[in-house]
């Protein structure tokens, strides 16, 4: 920066010299007329030339320009007139300003030229005749006087000049130079009087040279003042520097170097001020006298500025704090607050270094007040962010191996904040992959695990391409997989803390995301082993197979992982009666398990086989209720050769002669039933072999081998028996059907139900059938119809036809009794056997209303016809007379009447069947032994008409 007291301080004499050259190397050329523009120079004392003179020269000679130098040189000291020495000086000046080479011009020479330079302006004085004008001459003179170092002879030529010729053009340039030498000599209130004499004279409309002198003047005014010690006249001087320049620049945007050293100076001095007067509060004041300014930050940013430099770090932070309080909106505040940042690590206050910065970040935390930010100032706020985040995550892992406390509730805070800076950096950045992955890490540490799986997602899926993206996408899938095994589970957080709770279709999809995204991760294989036991686990059996054979698929799977997924493949499978898929899945995990390390278990082993068996028994099961006969039974007898002698091979073998029962393939059924009773005699299923034989034996059309295997039992109860009766009675082994009946009938007492009672007598029925009669067997029959309260109509007419046939053994015996002399003994035996028969004929009449029971009248009434006749036909005793052979006639006509008429009784009963629309052959019978017994009533000639309940007319015969 320029200090006060150089350059300007001095007095500065302006000398602007432009001269268009042409040059042509290695010599000048034809060279233009040059100019000399009176009242400009250099910046500072050593830069000034007393050269004033305006002129046009035509063009030099095609000559060096050393060579005109020192022509030019020697023309100066050998000349005797003033007016060509001066000219001369004049030109050896201006060469020695245009000349890119070393004139061999040196200082020394220099000013022992402008000493002898001083005579010639003397005697031209002295002469008081001059060309040219005489106040041009004196301000000459002075910048002369000035450049060999005679300071007050050069003041006395100004005030001289201005004095003499008060409205000269020089006459502002020559109260500068005054006012200067005046500062210099430290005559500071004379000073700060002849600077205002110099800002009074000058007019806006000036000259650009004469407004540069007013700049210059207003800016050391306001040092005067300042030396004075006047702040306030002082800093109302500067003000007004800057007011200008703030004009003039474009509000300070576009500063020629001319004018930098002097702005930059001017507010330095302006918080030098401040500071030595209170700070802010002064330049509030000078701020609200002038009525604000448009630069008011560059204020506050120097006073700032000073303090810091000063050591008084407080005292900036202070100022840049005013300033952003009492101008919120002013586009300078995020400077300011990056300057509190500033000073505090210039003050080696790193805590509050952080507090500043993440001030700075909150403030412009909001998306629409980020955006109003400058790239500089977005720039900045991105890295402010980083280093923010960068410590709350440090100082949390810091104290969390100091305390040994993950959980405790100020580490969680600071991963928690960490991880918000993260993220919202991250949103302002080009590759925020990175950025967000720490955001994960940090809101993971900080038991924040929605907010962690969001950022990895975003870190590993929306960052695009980096190094960390599959890490970032395998940390959301653990996360997942956490919240997973946490819905059934009774878990705790820390303060703040939130669970993560997924459901397995979510944890699934974000598999196959980051398999799209990530096809080359290493970890692929193991990730859709784990989704697809776990889908398994929760049912989803199609979903389960895919991801098994997606991790099959993937060659970097190893032998573990690839018999891990085969196991589920074939589970779901079989679970979704894809038996013959499920089948090569444990196949294929079978032939894996003897690689797997460590190896697989025995039992495990077994447990697979069995499986396997599994699965070709429900192909054999699917294939039967398809009606693909040949592929079940293939299936069924296979299993065998998979797990020979397990259970499940032993049902198959079973299950195979049973689908052929069913297919009605009896020999194929038979020969396997057979085949497997004699291979596995001590099986349970064995015991259903016999009755499926039956079976088969009865539908093929063998009955009698059916019986055969139900004798053939070692249990033999009458139940089996009957059933074996029965089929030897379809097949007509009579002999062997009639064994087992009797065998039955021997052993089963009386009938306790309705069917027991039928049964029996069916079996007493077919035995008379089918042997030679057995009187005991028919009088059995007969009782046990007569005495059970069960009847059908079978055993009702098998107990009559039992009961008629017993009556008429018994009347044919009766018949052949012979009633002989003495006839009581002989009576007695044929009363005896008329009784017998009677009793089975009554028994007839009981049990039956039909044909039977007409016939049963008819030979009731026949025994008593033939005993009345079998009475009168006896026998007479030996010697009777006439009258005794009488008398013994009439007796036993009296014995045989009541007979004849209990017959004549029973025929007419059974002639009465006709007045209930009956007839049959018995009660033609009767018809017909009535007229033989009656014939006054009976032995008519009749004519029979037909008679129905259709027939109208009802006739009666002639």
């Amino acid at each position: 920066m320029i200090r006060a007291g150089r350059g300007c301080g001095k007095g500065v004499w302006r000398l602007v010299l432009t001269v268009s050259v042409l040059l042509v190397s290695p010599v000048m050329q034809a060279q233009e007329a040059f100019q000399v523009t009176l009242n400009q120079d250099g910046e500072t004392i050593a830069d000034m030339r007393p050269v004033y003179l305006q002129f046009r020269a035509q063009a030099l000679p095609d000559i060096s320009p050393r060579e005109v130098a020192r022509r030019y040189q020697r023309l100066f000291e050998q000349s005797d007139e003033p007016e060509v020495r001066i000219d001369a000086l004049n030109r050896l000046s201006n060469l020695q300003s245009l000349a890119e080479e070393d004139l061999h011009f040196s200082p020394d020479q220099e000013q022992a030229v402008y000493h002898e330079a001083l005579g010639s302006y003397d005697e031209i004085l002295a002469r008081g005749a001059f060309q040219g004008r005489l106040d041009e001459l004196l301000y000459q003179m002075a910048k002369a006087h000035a450049f060999v170092g005679q300071g007050q002879q050069s003041t006395a030529r100004l005030k001289q000049l201005i004095g003499l010729y008060p409205d000269s053009p020089l006459i502002p340039e020559a109260r500068f130079r005054v006012a200067e030498a005046a500062f210099t000599a430290g005559q500071f209130h004379e000073a700060e009087v002849l600077y205002r004499e110099v800002l009074n004279e000058a007019v806006v409309s000036a000259p650009r040279a004469e407004q540069t002198l007013n700049d210059k003047a207003r800016y050391m005014l306001g040092w005067a003042q300042y030396k004075q010690g006047a702040y306030r006249r002082a800093g109302e001087s500067f003000l007004s520097v800057l007011d200008r320049q703030a004009q003039q620049t474009l509000g300070f945007t576009a500063i020629p170097a001319t004018s930098l050293e002097m702005i930059d100076d001017t507010f330095r001095i302006i918080a030098i001020m401040a500071a030595k007067g209170g700070g802010i509060r002064i330049v509030d004041e000078w701020l609200a006298e002038g009525g604000g300014r448009s630069y008011v930050d560059l204020l506050y940013d120097r006073l700032a500025d000073y303090y810091a430099s000063t050591g008084h770090y407080l005292d900036a932070v202070a100022v840049a704090g005013g300033f952003i309080e009492r101008y919120p909106s002013h586009p300078g505040v995020p400077s300011f607050l990056a300057q509190i940042v500033d000073v505090h690590l210039l003050a080696g206050d790193e805590l509050r270094a952080l507090q500043a910065r993440e001030h700075y970040v909150t403030a412009y935390g909001a998306d629409h007040l980020y955006q109003r930010l400058s790239e500089s100032d977005q720039q900045r706020w991105q890295g402010f962010s980083r280093m923010v985040a960068d410590h709350y995550y440090s100082d949390a892992s810091r104290q969390s191996q100091a305390s040994g406390r993950q959980t405790a509730p100020q580490v969680q805070r600071d991963y928690r904040k960490a991880a918000g800076y993260y993220a919202a950096l991250a949103e302002r950045i080009d590759a925020p992959g990175e950025v967000l992955r720490l955001a994960g890490d940090a809101a993971l540490q900080g038991d924040d695990r929605p907010s962690a799986n969001a950022y990895y997602q975003r870190a590993a899926y929306q960052s695009g391409p980096y190094q960390a993206a599959a890490d970032a996408g395998w940390a959301s899938l653990t996360l997942q997989r956490e919240g997973l095994e946490s819905k059934n589970e009774d878990r705790t957080v820390g303060a703040g803390g939130r669970l993560f709770i997924t459901d397995l279709s979510g944890y699934a999809d974000s598999t196959e995301k980051f398999a799209a995204a990530f096809p080359q991760d290493e970890r692929l294989a193991k990730l859709h082993a784990d989704v697809a036991n776990r889908l398994f686990q929760a049912g989803d059996y199609g979903e389960a197979d895919r991801f098994a054979q997606a991790a099959i698929a993937l060659g970097q799977a190893d032998v573990t992982t690839r018999y891990g997924s085969w196991l589920v493949s074939a589970d779901a499978q079989l679970a979704l009666r894809h038996y013959s898929a499920a089948e090569n899945g444990w196949r294929q995990a079978l032939t894996l398990a003897g690689q797997v390390v460590p190896a697989v278990a025995p039992e495990e082993q077994q447990r697979l086989v069995r499986q396997l068996a599994v699965s070709i028994y429900r192909q054999g099961e699917a294939a039967e209720s398809a009606g693909a006969i040949d592929q079940a039974i293939a299936h069924y007898q296979r299993i065998e050769s998979v797990a020979p002698g397990s259970d499940i091979a032993i049902k198959g073998r079973f299950d195979a002669a049973n689908t052929l029962l069913q297919s009605q393939r009896w020999q194929s059924a038979i020969n396997e039933l057979h085949r497997f009773r004699n291979d596995y005699p001590n099986n349970t299923l064995t015991a259903q072999v016999s009755e499926k034989l039956v079976y088969a034996y009865q539908s093929s059309g063998q009955p009698v081998r059916a019986a055969d295997e139900l004798v053939g039992r070692a249990s033999l109860n009458n139940h089996v028996r009957l059933r074996a009766a029965e089929l030897y009675h379809a097949g007509g082994a009579i002999a062997r059907r009639n064994t087992l009946y009797h065998a039955v009938l021997s052993t089963s007492g009386q009938a306790s139900t309705a069917a027991d009672h039928i049964q029996q007598q069916r079996i007493r029925h077919r035995l008379l059938q089918s042997e030679e009669a057995s009187e005991t067997l028919r009088a059995d029959l007969v009782l046990r119809e007569l005495g059970s309260d069960w009847h059908s109509a079978e055993t009702l007419a098998w107990a009559a036809e039992s009961a008629m046939s017993l009556g008429i053994g018994e009347a044919e015996r009766f018949e052949a009794i012979r009633l002989t002399h003495p006839l009581a003994r002989s009576l007695a035996e044929k009363q005896h056997a008329m009784d017998a028969a009677k009793q089975y004929f009554n028994q007839v009449a009981e049990l039956t209303d039909g044909e039977l029971y007409s016939e049963s009248l008819f030979r009731r009434a026949e025994l008593y016809r033939v005993m009345a006749a079998d009475l009168m036909a006896s026998s007479r005793p030996d010697g009777l007379s006439d009258l005794e052979a009488m008398q013994y006639d009439m007796l036993l006509e009296e014995q045989a009447f009541p007979f004849e008429e209990l017959a004549i009784e029973l025929h007419e009963q059974n002639h009465r069947q006709l007045e209930r629309q009956y007839f049959d052959r018995w009660v033609q019978r009767s018809l017909d032994t009535l007229a033989d017994l009656h014939p006054g009533r009976y032995a008519r000639d009749l004519q029979w008409m037909s008679w129905g309940p259709d027939d109208g007319k009802g006739e009666d015969d002639a």
